[in-house]
């Protein structure tokens, strides 16, 4: 099995997804009683729910959410076990081509501040006055796919 990003397929892929993002995004912050695995917008239209594998299994996740032509990226996760070794930035390439090929034209994310130096080395850049108490909206913009990709 080479990396793949796909949606999650069954309750073990499911269980897989909100684990990462439970412990990376709510426990890591304090905020794990907040999570909620059964939040409605997790099966929203246009929504699209991923996990990115390896060969050592589910590694990330991610939920892209379509409006118009804007990616919105959500809920970006990468095991703590695993993170700084690629896998964020492959994972967001693979998610981008995706949303290319659903017309997106361009890629946004509300970013925890301890993640602006990632997204900037992944080519987003903040928008203006943006930034909250608790993100840092950030944006970039997405070529077309061709048609041989």
């Amino acid at each position: 099995m080479t990396e793949e990003l796909r949606p999650p397929a069954n309750d073990a892929d499911w269980t897989a997804y909100h684990a990462i993002r439970r412990r990376v995004l709510f426990e890591l912050r304090g905020k794990g009683a907040a999570y909620n695995a059964n939040h409605p917008d997790e099966h929203a239209a246009n929504h699209h729910p991923f996990i990115y594998w390896t060969p050592h299994g589910p590694v990330g996740v991610i939920r892209l959410d379509v409006e118009s032509a804007v990616a919105i990226f959500r809920l970006v996760a990468i095991r703590e076990d695993v993170q700084r070794r690629g896998y964020g930035q492959r994972m967001l390439r693979a998610v981008e081509h995706f949303a290319r090929a659903q017309g997106c034209t361009r890629a946004e994310s509300h970013v925890f501040p301890g993640a602006v130096g990632f997204y900037e080395r992944c080519g987003f850049t903040r928008v203006e006055a943006t930034t909250t108490s608790s993100t840092v909206l950030m944006h970039k913009p997405l070529v077309a796919v061709r048609p041989d990709e």
